[in-house]
């Protein structure tokens, strides 16, 4: 063994140059090093003005402005297309719930509210077997993107403030009324969002492509 290849000495155990790719991939590590190195490249030709004139500036924080940058310079003119395409998944609702097992339940449920027997808000906290219950129903804003394609359409659909007759979806039927849609909006944290989201899916698109050359089958899996 020559000293050369020897890497790193911990207690007992001698880390050789050899066996780095086999302990970063075992350990989950290999992917978070891509990211960074990958990440350094792609900021490396950026000049950083604000750091000029912020001699103060840590390493760190200049490199967290350089990556700012190249978001904006990579993706800021694809925002109002990527915002379009995303918008029935960024939409939010507000919208009460009843859920039961049991449709014969469910049905008379719904009889009582559109009879004005009883309020949704009183039998929801009464019946409903689900934790909003605690809120007498009342569910959101919530985004429809982060539901079941099949419950956020049937969300995004319903008319507001209309109840809608009793719907199984699984093992549940459920009682909805949609209070109130709340359309998503480019604003600046919206923006911000999106261009993380993009860089993103080009990180780790550009990952995939260096794992998928490697030399090693295992690192490369």
């Amino acid at each position: 063994m020559s000293a050369m290849s020897t890497l790193l000495q911990v207690n007992q155990q001698t880390i050789l140059s050899e066996d780095l790719l086999p302990l970063l991939n075992r350990y989950q590590l290999l992917e978070p090093l891509l990211r960074e190195i990958l990440i350094d490249q792609a900021i490396a030709s950026l000049r950083d003005n604000a750091g000029e004139t912020n001699s103060h500036w840590d390493g760190e924080a200049e490199r967290t402005h350089k990556l700012q940058t190249f978001k904006q310079q990579k993706w800021q003119h694809r925002l109002p297309t990527y915002f379009l395409e995303r918008s029935a998944q960024l939409d939010r609702v507000v919208y009460s719930m009843i859920r039961v097992q049991d449709p014969g339940i469910a049905d008379e449920l719904y009889f009582r509210i559109q009879e004005n027997e009883q309020t949704f808000a009183e039998l929801a906290a009464q019946y409903s077997q689900g934790p909003e219950a605690e809120t007498h129903g009342l569910i959101g804003p919530v985004e429809l993107g982060s539901y079941h394609p099949q419950f956020a359409h049937v969300l995004a659909m319903a008319p507001c403030n209309e109840l809608m007759p009793p719907l199984q979806l699984d093992n549940w039927f459920v009682i909805l009324r949609v209070e109130k849609r709340i359309p998503a909006q480019l604003d600046d944290v919206m923006s911000q969002r999106l261009l993380n989201e993009l860089f993103e899916q080009w990180l780790q698109q550009e990952v995939t492509q260096v794992l998928s050359r490697s030399p090693n089958p295992q690192v490369a899996a």
